[in-house]
Formats: C-alpha cells, sequence, structure tokens
C-alpha cells in the first residue's frame, strides 16, 4: 500500500479525458395525460420565488415539504396474485418472461397464462407440504426465472417468500432462518442447500425443510401438488388483503446487524400502479422488455420484477454477469435497472480500450455528447455547429455503446449510489438518458424518480407518487406514504425508532428539495464525519465522485476526530490492465500498482477534483492505496456493492491510525 499526501484542487483525470479535444392501459390506472397533469406542488408557502435551473449545481431553493399526488388508488384485495391475474385477462396469450434456452441466444416464450399455471401447479405444491396461509418460505439463489416462479408461487399460496442473497455466510443464513422463522428454504445449488442445512442445525432449528432447484425442487413441488384442488390455492389468493405480509425483506446490514423489513402486498401494488400512471413509458406497453440481472434478494429488482409483470410488457433473467453483455444483445431491453459502478464501467472501458487516432476520436464524441445534453437544458438548445458534430459522433461512436446494451434501450434506471453528473450528461448525448431515482428497502425500493418527461440531471428526480417528503430541522429526508413498510420484523424498537411522532420515517439520509418539488441526496446522517475541529464532513460527497475514476473501485473516507480527512483507496483489477496499456505502462498486479508513481499521481487528481467541490477543511488531504480491495467475500462490502463503513473503518484501523501517526488522541 502506498501513502500519499494530496493538493487540494487540480482537474480530474476523468474530466481530463471527458474533454480533450485532441402503452397499452393498466387496470386500474390512468391514462398517461393524467400524469402531466397531475403535477405536485409545494406545501411549504414561504418557498423562495427564484425558479431553479437544470443543473444540480444551480441554485438550489429549498421546500420543506412536497406531496405527490394520488393517480391510482387501490382496494382492499389489491394484491399481487390480483396483479398477475390481471395480465392474464388482459393477455393470456401475450408473452410474459423469455427463457433463456441453453448456452444460445435463443430467448423461449412463456405466455401469460403459461406461467400463471405454473404458478398455481407449485403454489398447490407448497399447500400440500402442509405450509400455512402466513408461512414463510425462503429463497436463496441467483437472479434466474425460477425465483420469479417461487414468489409467486409463494404469493398465490397466501406464504411470505424471505429472499437470502447467494453469497451469505453460515452466519447471516442462520440470522435469517432465525428471525423470519422460515419453514422451508429453496436454494440454487445443492452447496447453498449444505450451508442452509448447516446453519439451521447450528440453530437448532430441525423442522426447516430444504429443497435445491440442482435437484429437481420446482417438479418435486409440482408433482407434490398433482392432487392438491386448484380451488384451494385460488382460495388463498383471494383470502388475500392489501394488507397481509408479503415479504419481510433484511437490510443491507451496512450499520450492523441486518434487519428484517416488513412489506405488505399494499406496498408493492400500490406503488406498482401508481409508477404505471406516473411513468406509462417504461412498462405500460407491449414492446417493453427487462432483463433482470441485479440480485433479486435485492428489494429494488424484486419490485421491477412485480412492476414488470404488472405492466403489458416481458421480462427475462440474467443469472451469470459474466456472460451479460451477449445476453443484452440477443434480449434488447427496452430498459435497464443498473448502479452507477456498471454505467462508469462501460465508459472507462470504451476510453480505455481504444487506442491512437481512436482514443481522440472517443474523447471528442464523449465532449460532444456531454455539450449536447448540457445544452438541451437551455432555452437556445444545441447549436446547429453542435448538432452536425453529434450526428457524426452518433455514427462513430455513439451506436457502438448502444450496441453494447442490447440497441433497444430507451432509458437506463440508476439507483444504489448518486452518478456523477457529467456522466449522465454522456448517457443522455449519446442517447440513452439515465433517469436517476432514490429509494430504500423500507420503501419497497423508488420512492422519487426522474421521468422521461420530468427530468433534472443530478437529482434522484421528484416524488414517485402517491409519496411525501419532509426535510427536517437537521437536514434528514423524511417519507410518508402507501409505500412505506408496516416495521421491522420481531424489533418493535428499531420500529418506533425511525418513526417520528407524527408519523414520518426517518429515511437517515441527508438532503433537500428545490421549489420544483426535486430532491437532491447529499449523504447518510449515521456517516457523517467530524473532524477535530468540529467540521461535519459528509463522506459520500467526496467518496462518490472519486469512484468515477477507472482505477478507483472503492473509497472510504474517514477522518472522525481527526485533525483533517483523509481516503483510504482500493484499486479495480479489472480496469488496471487496460489503463497501464493506454499510459504505456508495463503490466504489474495491484499491489505493485498501489505504489506506482504514475498510478498516484492519477489517483491524486481524481482527489483534486473531488476536493474542489468541497471547503478546504472538508478537502481530503491525504490517501493510502490498499493493496486489496473490499468484496463480499472478506466482509468489507454488501451485496448491492454499499461499504460496510462500521466494518471496514474498525478492521483497518491500524491503517487509519498510520496515517494520523497514531489512535485518535482523547
Amino acid at each position: 500500500m502506498s501513502t500519499t499526501n494530496t493538493p487540494a484542487s487540480s482537474n480530474d483525470d476523468k474530466k481530463e479525458r471527458a474533454t480533450d479535444a485532441d402503452g397499452a392501459a393498466i387496470s386500474g390506472g390512468t391514462e398517461p395525460e393524467s400524469a402531466t397533469r397531475n403535477t405536485a406542488a409545494p406545501a411549504n408557502e414561504k418557498a423562495e420565488a427564484n425558479a431553479t435551473g437544470n443543473e444540480a449545481d444551480s441554485p438550489v431553493t429549498e421546500a420543506l415539504e412536497w406531496h405527490a399526488p394520488v393517480l391510482v388508488r387501490v382496494d382492499e384485495h389489491t394484491t399481487i396474485p390480483r396483479l398477475l391475474k390481471e395480465r392474464v385477462q388482459r393477455g393470456a396469450t401475450r408473452p410474459l418472461i423469455l427463457r433463456k434456452v441453453g448456452m444460445g441466444d435463443t430467448w423461449r416464450p412463456v405466455t401469460a397464462r403459461e406461467f400463471y399455471d405454473e404458478v398455481q401447479s407449485v403454489a398447490a405444491g407448497l399447500i400440500a407440504r402442509g405450509l400455512k396461509p402466513g408461512g414463510r418460505v425462503a429463497i436463496m439463489s441467483r437472479t434466474r426465472y425460477e425465483w420469479t416462479l417461487l414468489d409467486f408461487a409463494c404469493w398465490a399460496a397466501a406464504l411470505i417468500p424471505v429472499p437470502i442473497y447467494e453469497t451469505s455466510s453460515i452466519d447471516q443464513v442462520a440470522h435469517v432462518l432465525t428471525d423470519a422463522d422460515v419453514d422451508l428454504v429453496v436454494t440454487e445449488t445443492v452447496s447453498m442447500a449444505e450451508i442452509v442445512r448447516t446453519a439451521a442445525e447450528r440453530e437448532g432449528r430441525d423442522n426447516t425443510e430444504v429443497l435445491s432447484l440442482d435437484s429437481e425442487a420446482i417438479d418435486t413441488l409440482i408433482a407434490e401438488g398433482a392432487t392438491t384442488p386448484r380451488d384451494r390455492v385460488v382460495a388463498r389468493s383471494e383470502a388475500l388483503t392489501k394488507d397481509d405480509i408479503s415479504t419481510i425483506v433484511y437490510t443491507s446490514g451496512t450499520t450492523g446487524t441486518p434487519k428484517g423489513t416488513v412489506l405488505s402486498h399494499e406496498n408493492f401494488t400500490n406503488l406498482c400502479l401508481n409508477a404505471h400512471a406516473w411513468m406509462p413509458e417504461i412498462a405500460a406497453s407491449a414492446s417493453s422488455r427487462l432483463l433482470l440481472f441485479l440480485p433479486l434478494a435485492h428489494v429494488f429488482a424484486r419490485f421491477l420484477q412485480v412492476f414488470q409483470i404488472s405492466g403489458n410488457g416481458v421480462m427475462g433473467h440474467a443469472p451469470n454477469i459474466k456472460n451479460l453483455l451477449p445476453d443484452l444483445a440477443s434480449f434488447r431491453p427496452s430498459y435497464l435497472l443498473v448502479v452507477p459502478r456498471v454505467l462508469e464501467k462501460i465508459y472507462n472501458s470504451a476510453d480505455t480500450k481504444s487506442r491512437g487516432p481512436k482514443r481522440k476520436v472517443f474523447r471528442w464524441a464523449a465532449k460532444v455528447a456531454i455539450d449536447y445534453s448540457r445544452a438541451l437544458d437551455t432555452q437556445e438548445g444545441p447549436s446547429a455547429a453542435l448538432k452536425a458534430q453529434h450526428a457524426l459522433a452518433d455514427k462513430l461512436v455513439y451506436q457502438q455503446i448502444i450496441r453494447l446494451v442490447g440497441g433497444n434501450a430507451d432509458y437506463i434506471i440508476s439507483g444504489g449510489a448518486p452518478l456523477a453528473t457529467w456522466l449522465a450528461h454522456f448517457y443522455r448525448g449519446v442517447g440513452i438518458p439515465v433517469l436517476e431515482g432514490y429509494g430504500l428497502t423500507e420503501t419497497v425500493g423508488p420512492v422519487s424518480v426522474n421521468t422521461p418527461r420530468l427530468s433534472k440531471i443530478g437529482t434522484v428526480g421528484p416524488a414517485l407518487p402517491p409519496m411525501s417528503f419532509k426535510i427536517s430541522d437537521d437536514g434528514e429526508i423524511l417519507l410518508k406514504g402507501s409505500s412505506v413498510f408496516q416495521g421491522y420484523n420481531n424489533d418493535p424498537g428499531a420500529t418506533a425508532a425511525c418513526f417520528t411522532d407524527d408519523g414520518w420515517f426517518r429515511t437517515g439520509d441527508l438532503g433537500s428539495l428545490d421549489r420544483d418539488g426535486y430532491v437532491s441526496i447529499t449523504g447518510r446522517a449515521k456517516d457523517i464525519i467530524v473532524t477535530a475541529g468540529g467540521k461535519n464532513v459528509a463522506p459520500a460527497s467526496l467518496e462518490n465522485p472519486m469512484r468515477s475514476h477507472p482505477l478507483i473501485s472503492q473509497v472510504l473516507v474517514v477522518g472522525d476526530q481527526r485533525p483533517f480527512v483523509a481516503a483510504l483507496i482500493t484499486l479495480d483489477a479489472e480496469m488496471l490492465p487496460d489503463w497501464l496499456a493506454a499510459h504505456s505502462l508495463p503490466p504489474m498486479s495491484v499491489a505493485e500498482a498501489s505504489s506506482n508513481v504514475e498510478v498516484l499521481a492519477s489517483l491524486e487528481k481524481a482527489v483534486a477534483s473531488a476536493n474542489e467541490h468541497v471547503s478546504r477543511a472538508e478537502s481530503i488531504r491525504k490517501i493510502k492505496v490498499l493493496s486489496t480491495d473490499f468484496t463480499e467475500a472478506n466482509g468489507l462490502l454488501t451485496p448491492s456493492l454499499k461499504v460496510k463503513r462500521a466494518e471496514a473503518t474498525a478492521r483497518l484501523a491500524p491503517v487509519i491510525d498510520e496515517l494520523y501517526g497514531g489512535p485518535v488522541q482523547h
């Protein structure tokens, strides 16, 4: 590892590269025009009158509250099984899911009726096993067709599916099995099944049954349910109400032991139907195509699964990320769900793999895309000269990038972490607008999102109906709405602590509202660093822009009770070889690169650029480059790719002490 002092300002390596000039109606929904007419208005009449611009760095006028309109009201029996039933009624013979056939590029359509019938058959098997309404069934698998099938089968049988990440340790599995009181676990592989059995045995849960997809779990359930009348399944589905528990999803555990988030059927259905009415361009059309590749154990992917099935388009699954690009090419999704890291890597890969004149062309095209997107937000719009440059860049560069994501994508939905503003402009300029959003496990995913018609780059969009936002005196984002969860499983104390006396949910996130209702996120309240000089520092404001650098994998900003702010940096082993080649440097290991002069110089530029956006007291003064990365395997990264800050800080305490010349002085 290497330590280096950093200047307070300079030009970022990434910035240099970017500027180098060398459908059908949904049942229960509203007409698309309704979403346009029903615009929210600030609840605080004292909001300042000057309008904000379309850039995040424009002067922000804060509103204390914002209430989005209710576009669709759900009745007592609007449950997830009902959404599937209505989809069948709208088009029983139309494709609902596309299943990958073997290792090729063929996708076999599964009609709405075929999927519904298979759901009923698996649900009958679950009932035949003696599982009572409200019983818990855990699913531990990668993102694949069978996960969706099991999810909907559990809901049809009035059971509660509980997701487990396929990368979970024995300790994590044991916690979920015990806390959720799981009756049955379906795993993807035999090895996962052994982990579950070991965890169950350790906890004395001899009654926990385990099936494996690799050992014909689906066929077993269907066979067991063959003599169970389908009327029993239908009766269970119809007995459900919107208030019944739909699932228990465990938080990522960035700040401690994961908590079981209890979500109702209304949490899902109300959000889905209102989201369809608010942004019908995404999934209301029969031409909508979604390829799920993020973990279905994560609530956002889970929500989009229900969202897509309650629309009119089709959905596919990509369990192996290594095959993602060929899968995208053959599936041709109309929209993508990604975390910012994916978009950063696409850009970085395109830049670092280009050589000589091609690299100059790419950087010119990148600058044109950014300039073109920024011009779209002005009254004048792009000039004739810029339009001509954009048309040429489209032929030379942009179409290649569009083909990388399947060649059919109209939009990219990004969440999980902030996306650099310039990168959002780049993708919009290329022709695939990024709709950045914000959400939490406790809200079934999105509570705000930029839409195709209502968008400000640099924000996470306006509130998704029917959500209400409020900014507390401390700058914390507070929420009210039908997608807010019921509480934490077996933890009334934690549940009570996260709600205000008047019923607002405390997100733990810091942010602001502008006078147009657009939400901006500045960081996590629990992550705030207080330096020895008393300066409050939001680590995310420094970490997020730095992660756009092609060499950087993860950043951990430190400095609590210290005289200055510093950062621990890990290198991206995947990007390193291409970056070295692009800079005419010899091949080297991550450990060697962590002390290489040229590598450190490039990282210092990234730090200096991040420092330009904060005061000197908040700026990073030193960095230490680590020789190993933060990963799920070493317990420093969550499955949703967030750093476990408390764990990382504690484990790396000796390294941090070395940065400052010793431990904290009390």
